[in-house]
């Protein structure tokens, strides 16, 4: 069977017209186009799903079987967002028995996403959705109105230029214009750290797991707070180490801290992973592979970390020669923990790919 596939990278349609993605069936997608054109009548991504039916429609006059479907990622564009899509897609071919698919783009941004099908399933092409308007609209006033209208767009570009007038603005008034600048620049490194990363996404998706986990009683919550108190714990004997240590150098007093939190850092990653891999298995009936990926990789950067944290400290002549050995052993270890979970990445994607239904071609 052959899939059609429209792809809405931003999430226009769960943020816009409140439908989840996937959306698979042609009356669905139909009735999820109507909703995002009622709401918003300008969006591309409308086009793009009646132009995802259209497409369906000519395969099946033409007898193929073939079935549509629309994926949703997350307004925060980025890696969570386009790991959203893997997963939609993934539960999709879990439903729908697919030998190949084509893809319907209204534009650059979902076609990023291109290579996420053709990993999974032969991608038989890409049609795109231009989208015919007047001369009058093209005007570039009109254009840049309605592009900050847009809230990612206003997000990006609107909230950081707020940010600098509104803190310049209130230190000149109070007379500590020097300390405005030094906040300020503090502030916009924090904003430009979690916009670069998706930690705000990431804390929001965190918040609502756990909301789900409370409301089904899953067991995720329990190691989510478990390793969240792991993490407290760390932090709390890295501070006492600090305390007890004052008369030291502040570089000694760090890696102190470091060196007592860590341990306990690694326990609450491993516990949170264990948790999440616990949820998957009872919703997904299979323990997932990408476990073993990410708890071996977790314990090679911390071995890594520790090691560097020794050889910190033989550089700054904290601790004696004799522990060299140690230092190399440990970041040596690391290396290969972390060299590990790539082989078993790239072993993982093999099997999947060998366990994939081979594409059968009609006479």
């Amino acid at each position: 069977m052959r899939l059609v596939v429209c792809i809405d990278r931003d999430d226009d349609l769960g943020r816009k017209a409140a439908v989840a993605g996937p959306v698979v069936g042609r009356a669905e997608v139909l009735d999820a186009a109507v909703r995002l054109g009622t709401v918003d009548p300008e969006d591309s991504d409308t086009n793009a799903l009646f132009a995802a039916v259209a497409l369906l429609d000519e395969l099946r006059g033409a007898g193929e079987e073939c079935e549509v479907c629309v994926l949703t990622g997350s307004p925060k564009v980025g890696v969570l967002s386009d790991r959203k899509v893997a997963d939609q897609f993934d539960h999709v071919l879990a439903r729908v028995p697919t030998t190949s698919a084509y893809l319907v783009s209204d534009g650059a941004e979902d076609e990023f996403l291109f290579p996420i099908l053709a990993s999974r399933v032969k991608v038989d092409g890409v049609r795109r959705v231009y989208i015919r308007q007047s001369a009058s609209i093209e005007s570039t006033y009109y254009t840049v109105v309605r592009a900050l209208k847009d809230p990612k767009l206003r997000a990006k570009t609107v909230l950081p230029f707020a940010l600098v007038l509104l803190i310049l603005g209130i230190a000149a008034a109070g007379g500590v214009l020097l300390w405005g600048v030094i906040g300020l620049a503090i502030l916009l490194g924090v904003y430009l750290i979690f916009w670069t990363f998706d930690i705000d996404e990431a804390i929001i998706d965190s918040v609502r797991s756990a909301s789900a986990d409370i409301r089904i009683g899953s067991v995720a919550f329990g190691f989510g707070l478990f390793a969240v108190a792991l993490v407290g714990v760390g932090f709390l004997l890295g501070y006492n180490d600090i305390a007890g240590n004052l008369a030291r150098s502040p570089i000694a007093r760090s890696l102190l801290f470091l060196q007592a939190g860590l341990l306990w850092w690694i326990a609450g990653a491993v516990t949170w992973e264990t948790g999440r891999a616990i949820r998957r298995t009872f919703s997904r009936g299979r323990f997932p592979r990408s476990f073993a990926v990410a708890t071996t990789s977790i314990i090679g950067i911390g071995f890594v970390s520790y090691g560097i944290v020794f050889l910190v400290q033989y550089l700054e002549g904290i601790v004696a020669a004799t522990e060299i050995p140690l230092l190399v052993g440990l970041i040596a270890t690391g290396f290969g923990f972390v060299i590990g979970a790539g082989v078993l990445q790239q072993y993982f994607k093999a099997v999947a790919r060998r366990d994939a239904p081979e594409p059968t071609t009609s006479t």
